[in-house]
């Protein structure tokens, strides 16, 4: 059957464009900008309520970039034009439930329930809404009632603690609240009712709340409903994301609601080649952008498939007992998981009859050649696709291709529309060499700002103090002569955990205010042959490493805590008082010290010297 792609192509042919492959597709897609976004809108049927006078104009930097001026757009109403009774939207499963599937008339009845209840509370056009849920039908349908107002959503998960949600949410001013009190988690029952209170007792812009545990029915109604839908400017926000909080407080990343809607269809349709009435998977929680973005699979018509609760409850063949009985296509998850299942193969995939899966999605980490052979044994008529990217354009610069070869440990390609390069520290391209990721011109989902930084102030330092007038993203990468790449993890220190990125800086909140603790060190070391999160401390008496393990995990999540402890004498600093973290991974993974840090520019050059005999 005919890949997305091919259509699109051909769609392009017909309109008196031509390209020899998907190289000089890609090149006339970061070239003549307006034209391909302009041709991705049309192609996918995308609907303007309000047409746009032009598509793109360049401006002196990449936020200044001008995107569909003029154009008014819904995000749900792009979903709920897919309702269709031949199909259902959701498939759910959770540890402690029957599998169900609920219908697309549910689906828009429970989203006018919520809506009501929004309504009726005062929610209004560019209110924030939080929600502190877990990853069900429920929290799907809450998301679309508050974007159907023109409101804005932001959500975590509920495993995260008290500190890292208010350092999420108390910056928006929210003013209604979703949450779930009680959730199933590896078998056992976690009451969060003690944070919801301290919650709503912090968020003091709050008007009211609603606990979506008592509003979990979906029922099917022989008579047909509307919503009304709120058409909003093409840069309003759609949501607001956070980044792992490494350098400080988690920065709350804004996306615009046409640069999503443009970006989900080209990414989930084209690159992973997703079609109506097919079943996709990626398992998340709404704490990760993951969640946004298999969200928007069903703006495609496809059928959004939710697992909420442990991928290895009772045991790891779960998921895959889930895919079975969803008939999943694409399934989704980070690399961690699959390296995971191959130290222990679930019975599930021994001669395995999971014949409608047609792609194995990675991501979150580099998926290691060894992983990809081991995969490819066992899903042979499958593709297995990784992608990269992040929170901060809420999809990937470079992913899958369905037209194209795997090369085992490469990622396939740029995506479209993604002007992706590797350079060196001066600002040189690399080709097969090491280098950090860039970006050299602007894509409509990038960050249309941060929410608390009214001066672009954090903007501009998170992604262009490097280099001033390229986007530079902070993976460190290669492009390889195949036009693939490898990810070899990230340039600065932003942890990633099961497939899930967190910051040592949320880490460093919770453990340095223990009266015990002078000072801390999080190192993640993560290989082909291992993954490890470390913990170096000073102490000024002793404490129990499993005490620290339980205050982390209480108050950030079971994400963040360490897999080993060790007291060390000092912790070394740059002499402008900055912890230095990356050179320390690098020294631990073998680097030689005068080759990753200048003892020069350490306050107290000594202190490399524990990291250099550092075994464990």
């Amino acid at each position: 059957m005919q890949s997305v792609l091919s259509q699109f192509i051909a769609y392009l042919e017909s309109k008196d464009l031509s390209f020899k492959d998907y190289q000089g597709l890609h090149h006339w897609s970061i070239n003549e900008i307006g034209p391909f976004w302009e041709s991705i809108a049309t192609f996918f049927d995308i609907s303007f309520s309000k047409k746009y006078t032009f598509s793109y104009k360049p401006g002196t930097n990449f936020k200044d970039a001008k995107w569909f001026s003029g154009a008014k757009i819904s995000y749900a109403h792009h979903v709920f034009r897919q309702s269709n009774d031949d199909f259902p939207a959701i498939k759910y499963q959770e540890e402690f439930s029957e599998y169900k599937e609920i219908s697309w008339n549910a689906m828009t009845q429970k989203t006018l329930e919520f809506q009501k209840i929004l309504i009726q509370n005062n929610v209004r056009f560019g209110d924030r809404v939080v929600a502190y849920c877990c990853n069900t039908p429920e929290s799907v349908a809450a998301f679309l009632a508050v974007n159907s107002l023109g409101a804005i959503w932001s959500s975590c998960s509920p495993e995260f603690g008290l500190d890292a949600v208010l350092d999420r949410f108390d910056s928006l001013r929210p003013t209604f609240l979703f949450y779930n009190s009680a959730y199933y988690y590896n078998g056992k029952s976690i009451d969060v009712n003690s944070t919801i209170e301290k919650l709503k007792d912090n968020l003091l812009s709050l008007n009211a709340y609603l606990d979506l545990n008592n509003h979990q029915s979906f029922q099917f109604k022989a008579k047909s409903v509307q919503i009304k839908f709120r058409a909003v400017p093409f840069d309003h926000p759609i949501w607001i994301l956070f980044t792992s909080g490494t350098t400080g407080k988690p920065k709350a990343i804004t996306h615009r609601t046409g640069g999503i809607i443009l970006e989900h269809f080209k990414a989930l349709a084209i690159h992973q080649n997703v079609k109506q009435k097919e079943n996709y998977f990626w398992y998340s929680t709404t704490g990760w952008m993951m969640w946004n973005f298999a969200l928007s699979s069903l703006l495609l018509g496809s059928t959004l498939c939710i697992y909420n609760g442990s991928p290895n409850y009772p045991d790891n063949g779960t998921l895959w007992r889930f895919a079975d009985r969803a008939n999943i296509n694409h399934f989704g998850h980070g690399a961690s998981y699959y390296e995971g299942i191959l130290e222990k193969l679930p019975k599930e995939l021994i001669n395995h009859h999971l014949n409608a899966l047609k792609t194995i999605g990675s991501t979150g980490s580099p998926l290691y050649p060894k992983t990809y052979h081991e995969l490819d044994k066992i899903f042979s008529n499958q593709k297995i696709i990784s992608v990269s990217g992040g929170t901060d354009i809420c999809s990937a610069f470079i992913g899958g291709n369905p037209d194209l070869a795997i090369i085992p440990g490469e990622i396939q390609c740029k995506m479209l529309g993604a002007a992706v390069e590797v350079w060196d520290d001066r600002g040189k391209k690399l080709l097969n060499k090491m280098g950090e990721l860039v970006l050299t011109k602007p894509l409509p989902s990038m960050p249309v700002f941060f929410w608390d930084d009214p001066n672009f102030k954090k903007y501009r330092e998170s992604y262009f103090s490097k280099y001033e007038t390229v986007w530079n993203h902070g993976d460190w990468a290669s492009e390889t002569l195949n036009a693939g790449f490898i990810i070899h993890g990230r340039s600065d220190s932003t942890l990633n955990r099961f497939g899930v990125r967190i910051g040592s800086s949320e880490i460093y909140k919770v453990v340095n205010q223990l009266p015990e603790v002078q000072d801390s060190l999080v190192i993640h070391l993560k290989d082909e042959n291992s993954d490890r999160l470390i913990l170096f401390v000073k102490t000024k008496i002793f404490i129990e490493n499993d005490t620290i393990k339980i205050i982390i995990r209480n108050k950030c999540s079971p994400r963040h805590v360490p897999d080993e402890i060790f007291n060390i004498p000092e912790i070394p600093y740059t002499i402008s008082g900055k912890k230095i973290e990356t050179p320390i991974k690098r020294i631990l993974m073998g680097a030689e010290v005068d080759k990753v840090i200048s003892k020069d520019s350490l306050r107290n050059p000594t202190a490399i010297n524990y990291f250099k005999k550092f075994k464990s």
